[in-house]
């Protein structure tokens, strides 16, 4: 069975898939895309997660038809919960006490620098659907990141609310520490459950409410 992959938001972009019939919008505004341009833009989704799906002038039509068709506000929505995802990866790549990886960090380089281009597969200087392939460069790359994402996320709101004390270095020890200590209770708790249920016996909660 083929697991779905992560996406930046609970509600992925349409584009893998035709939306029903009666959901089509026709082809409009119809758009002037090179082939070569797509071309290079699908070599960089893979070039960042090679399992994404394909980038063909169809598919990128029919997503814009379906963008242009939402009500302005949704739209916008669209456009800013994916921004806003992109935001995060950067506070990642820039905060001093998260040391990435460096192959990931060269991935992020290589998504910020088509991002802050205003010339690319389609000129941000379109009204709304200018931002269309940077939105959709981060949704088709998202597995790449987001694991790494996810933990960065854990450790801003460990960071948040242990303050743990010391320079970079040491909250994000501090954090790892914490976490993997986390983990072996959970696994301790795990094994003397397993082994209550091997001998017949029903286990003991964890937690007594007293």
């Amino acid at each position: 069975m083929r697991m779905p992959h992560p996406t930046p938001t609970a509600e992925p972009l349409p584009f893998e898939r035709a939306p029903p019939p009666h959901h089509q919008q026709p082809y409009e505004p119809a758009m002037t895309l090179r082939p070569a341009a797509i071309a290079a833009f699908d070599a960089l989704v893979h070039e960042l997660h090679p399992d994404a799906a394909r980038v063909d002038a169809d598919r990128l039509q029919r997503l814009a038809a379906w963008l242009a068709g939402l009500p302005p506000s949704q739209a916008r929505r669209v456009v800013d919960e994916r921004l806003q995802c992109l935001q995060d990866l950067r506070a990642m790549a820039h905060d001093p006490a998260w040391d990435c990886e460096p192959a990931l960090r060269r991935r992020l380089e290589r998504l910020f620098a088509y991002v802050e281009q205003d010339e690319d597969l389609i000129p941000d200087r379109v009204p709304l659907l200018g931002l269309l392939d940077d939105v959709l460069l981060i949704e088709l790359t998202w597995p790449a990141f987001a694991a790494e994402a996810d933990d960065y996320r854990d450790f801003c709101a460990y960071r948040r609310l242990e303050h743990p004390p010391g320079d970079a270095a040491a909250q994000r020890a501090a954090w790892v520490r914490d976490r993997l200590a986390e983990l072996a209770l959970l696994q301790h708790h795990a094994r003397i459950s397993d082994s209550h249920y091997a001998n017949g016996r029903t286990p003991e909660p964890v937690f007594r409410v007293t």
